[in-house]
């Protein structure tokens, strides 16, 4: 039986680390030749594999495929697109077997979020519905931590620092205006249904750095008369404060406040802009000056000032992905395992993808202040070791210097496919 290649793709919002789950791949892989053969990775994600658009990775020197373990965003290009049922679009997956079956294809690992999960959970079950041996493992990334059964998701611990960072220094510049100008500073994170990266806000402000701020999550529903309270008691104490608000904040009424009524490729509400709306809320509730800020992409493209325990922990997760295909494993995950908080240890584990697709980890509810404006010590803990240590990447010229890869498509043998 001839050695089966492999295909590898990058889906959802892309990370800082999100290569370095890839060039654990393709490393890994590289040290197992006996076992798989090619690497193939996906144009754009799971689109490169329904339009045959494969790129070789043997094209890419060993020192360059290492280099993207310091570089950040998709390596390889990512999409959201999710695929429907079997029942619902049998053809997809009929163009799937034909793409592996012409590229001898038998190992897929599919790297992101919730949907992504799902992606791959559906691919792993073609061996059975359509009878084509397939093994499917899917790598975990999702800024936004919410994927079940791992302690932790690789890209989260980097936005986390970032946003940590960020708000100390923003507060300090707030803090030397507050006399004669601007009062309060409101950052926008993201974070739809959980409020992860938010509460990252809150390791700014320390027993040796005591800063005021106020978090708004999406577990807790807005309410501005205890919200303004909350900003104004701040004020009079310590002359400013500093908002951190994530994008899914919701009203009273159960809408977003940042809803602009659009739609993403997965059908879920198209955020952005709660900042300015917390800004003005408290603008005219308290007349106060305000500045805001979106950290929008820069949060997860941030890899200049990457955790290293997210780095480490990236890599870890697709070396593990290639190292569960080889010995037979199909339609799981490898997960972050936390063994102890202090010191921080952890240890790589197992989920199986039923477990994980389509189900979002919220914040627990005692790692939320009882106020339900900060974050508990519980939280602290729990928090402090994901953004630990400095993975700084090589600089040139004062720049990161990022490695861009050939990305060498490999020769179509199939008819062209629409999506």
């Amino acid at each position: 039986m001839s050695i089966k290649n492999a295909f590898y793709a990058q889906s959802g919002g892309v990370t800082a680390v999100i290569n370095a789950s890839a060039a654990g791949v393709i490393e890994t892989a590289r040290q197992h030749a006996d076992k798989i053969g090619n690497v193939y990775a996906g144009r754009n994600g799971i689109i490169g594999a329904l339009t045959e658009d494969l790129i070789d990775t043997s094209a890419d020197s060993a020192e360059a495929i290492a280099a993207l373990r310091h570089t950040p965003s998709g390596g390889f290009g990512s999409c959201r697109y999710k695929l429907k049922s079997i029942e619902q679009n049998r053809r997809e997956y009929e163009r799937l077997i034909e793409v592996f079956k012409a590229h001898n294809i038998g190992y897929f690992f599919y790297n992101g979020g919730g949907d992504s999960a799902d992606t791959c959970l559906k691919v792993s079950q073609i061996s059975d519905t359509l009878s084509y041996p397939i093994q499917a493992i899917h790598v975990p990334k999702t800024v936004d931590n919410d994927l079940p059964v791992t302690d932790c998701c690789p890209g989260f611990g980097s936005v986390a620092k970032y946003i940590a960072v960020s708000t100390r220094e923003a507060s300090f510049d707030v803090a030397s205006m507050a006399k004669t100008s601007t009062k309060v500073f409101v950052l926008e994170v993201m974070g739809r249904h959980a409020g992860w990266i938010a509460a990252a806000g809150g390791l700014a402000s320390s027993q040796d750095c005591e800063i005021p701020i106020v978090i708004l999550f999406p577990e807790i529903t807005f309410d501005k008369a205890k919200f303004l309270a909350k900003v104004d008691g701040y004020v009079k104490q310590f002359g400013y404060c500093s908002v951190v608000v994530s994008e899914g904040v919701k009203g009273e009424d159960g809408n977003f406040l940042s809803d602009q009524g659009l739609r993403d490729a997965f059908g879920h509400a198209q955020l952005g802009g709660v900042a300015p709306v917390v800004a003005n809320i408290i603008k005219d509730g308290l007349g106060l000056k305000y500045h805001w800020g979106v950290a929008d992409y820069l949060q997860r493209a941030a890899r200049h000032i990457a955790s290293k325990t997210d780095v480490e922990q990236a890599y870890a997760m697709g070396k593990a992905a290639v190292e569960y295909a080889i010995a037979g494993h199909n339609s799981v995950m490898p997960t972050i395992d936390r063994v102890s908080s202090a010191p921080y240890t952890w240890k790589v584990g197992m989920a199986q993808l039923a477990n994980v697709a389509n189900v979002e980890k919220m914040m627990p509810a005692d790692y939320i202040s009882e106020d339900g404006f900060g974050i508990s010590e519980a939280c602290r803990e729990y928090l402090l070791p994901l953004i630990e240590g400095e993975d700084y990447p090589p600089y040139k010229n004062g720049l990161p210097d990022y490695v861009r890869l050939k990305n060498v498509a490999i020769e179509k043998k199939l008819e062209k496919f629409e999506i």
